[in-house]
C-alpha cells in the first residue's frame, strides 16, 4: 500500500510536506533558542525581540530547506531507480550534505558535510526499513 501511494503523489508535494514540517520544527527550536542567545548577547527590549523574530525565521528556514531538498532529492533518486532502499537516502544524503557546505565554498568542508549526512541518512532509513 505504502509503495503505491508513493507513486502516486508528485516529489513537490512531498517536499512541501517535509518544508512545512522540519520548517515549524526549526521555528519552534529558535522560538526556545532565540531568547537564551539574546541573553548571552545581553540584548533587552526591542532589540532583543528582533533577534528572537529573526532567530526563529532562520531556524524555519534553514530546516525547512535541508528537508525540502533531501525529500524532494530522495524521491527523484527512487522514482528514476524504481527502488525504495536505503541508497536513495544515502545519495539524497549526500546531495543534501553537499548544498549545506556549499555557502563554505571550501572543498573540505562540502565533502565532509556531504559524507556525515549522507552516512546518518543512510542509517536512519536502513534502521527504518528493517
Amino acid at each position: 500500500m505504502e509503495e503505491e501511494l508513493i507513486d502516486a503523489v508528485p516529489c513537490s508535494s512531498l517536499a512541501v510536506d517535509a518544508i512545512l514540517r522540519i520548517g515549524t520544527a526549526g521555528a519552534i527550536w529558535g522560538l526556545c533558542a532565540g531568547p537564551q542567545l539574546a541573553r548571552k548577547r545581553g540584548l533587552s527590549g526591542i532589540t532583543r525581540a528582533s533577534f528572537v523574530a529573526k532567530s526563529i525565521g532562520k531556524y524555519g528556514f534553514q530546516c525547512g530547506l535541508v528537508a525540502g531538498v533531501f525529500s524532494s532529492t530522495r524521491c527523484g533518486i527512487q522514482r528514476y531507480r524504481k527502488q525504495n532502499d536505503w541508497v536513495n537516502a544515502l545519495i539524497a544524503g549526500a546531495v543534501t550534505g553537499a548544498a549545506i557546505a556549499a555557502g563554505t565554498r571550501r572543498w573540505t568542508q562540502v565533502i565532509g558535510v556531504a559524507g556525515i549526512v549522507s552516512a546518518f541518512s543512510a542509517a536512519a532509513d536502513y534502521s527504518r526499513t528493517n
